[in-house]
């Protein structure tokens, strides 16, 4: 349960759009948190359009997403690695790993039901055996755990860093030096909650970062994570004024990409959670990336 104040300089606004940015939700979570009484103000039950009030206390209580129907789905992906605990996925670009509001089918999770048999518990979860994600727009490595015993491991080996997470990111501008890192907390646009942003409140982000090959306008880059904050790589890569080529949420040039950002999870280790040996895999630029490099100067 979390207990907020409503100060004075947010007096009379939304509760739905004041709850979006100063909470982790969406927009249409908060609402649906409201609708199902799991947000009270003076601990009484409003509605999406109530106008808060100064001193206001608003209380937020544990919200459980509704479990759904997934539809398996034979859509091709590339499963390059697999064994009774986990499976490693090399996705396509274009591809949304989890279902979301109003995106329900296409995903990759729609996919792994239907490819994948001994996935335990996946009925009705949207993001099933799903231990980190990365952003439609990019395209690499990630791994699915079969089971929740694999599942909670390779959580705990995220949250204590030791995961390797590399990607390879071409950006505009030419970058001087060639060793880089990027320490900034990131969290929710207050002014687009469909954005991540650099902000003072926002949670510890940490991403390093070398140069490969220098052109005459852009740089290529290898980027390792030290956190995992979503958009965090496009984020940190724009707060430095060098955002990803074709990036269409955080970048400022009007590119005319077919294929969108140029961001690629290339490299992906860890210790496997029952032989407990460090495994590594690796992934080749999409063709696209490398037809783009080969076409600069």
């Amino acid at each position: 349960m979390e207990k907020i104040k409503v100060t004075e300089v947010n007096n009379f606004e939304r509760i739905d759009k004041f709850l979006t940015e100063v909470t982790i939700y969406s927009r249409s979570t908060i609402q649906a948190m409201i609708k199902e009484g799991n947000i009270l103000v003076n601990e009484i039950t409003v509605k999406n359009n109530y106008k808060i009030k100064t001193d206001d206390i608003i209380t937020l209580e544990e919200f459980v997403e509704k479990e759904i129907d997934i539809i398996a789905e034979d859509i091709p992906i590339n499963i390059v690695y697999q064994d009774d605990d986990l499976l490693i996925v090399d996705k396509d670009y274009s591809m949304v790993v989890h279902p979301g509001a109003g995106n329900y089918t296409g995903t990759l999770v729609n996919a792994l039901l239907y490819h994948v048999k001994d996935l335990q518990a996946i009925k009705g979860e949207i993001r099933p055996g799903i231990v980190h994600r990365i952003d439609k727009e990019t395209s690499g490595l990630l791994v699915v755990a079969k089971n929740p015993k694999t599942l909670e491991d390779l959580g705990e080996q995220l949250r204590l860093k030791t995961v390797t997470r590399r990607y390879v990111a071409l950006v505009e501008g030419v970058i001087p030096h060639n060793l880089g890192k990027v320490n900034a907390p990131v969290g929710r646009d207050p002014k687009n909650r469909q954005k991540m942003k650099v902000v003072e409140n926002g949670k510890p982000a940490v991403t390093n970062f070398q140069v490969i090959t220098r052109y005459t306008e852009n740089t290529l880059i290898e980027c390792i994570l030290e956190t995992g904050r979503t958009h965090q790589i496009r984020v940190h890569l724009n707060y430095i004024n060098h955002p990803v080529v074709g990036d269409p949420k955080y970048g400022r040039r009007k590119t005319d990409i077919t294929h969108g950002q140029f961001l690629h999870a290339k490299t992906l280790g860890f210790i496997h959670p029952t032989t407990k040996e460090y495994i590594e895999f690796e992934s080749e630029l999409p063709q696209y990336f490398k037809d783009y490099l080969e076409s600069l100067v």
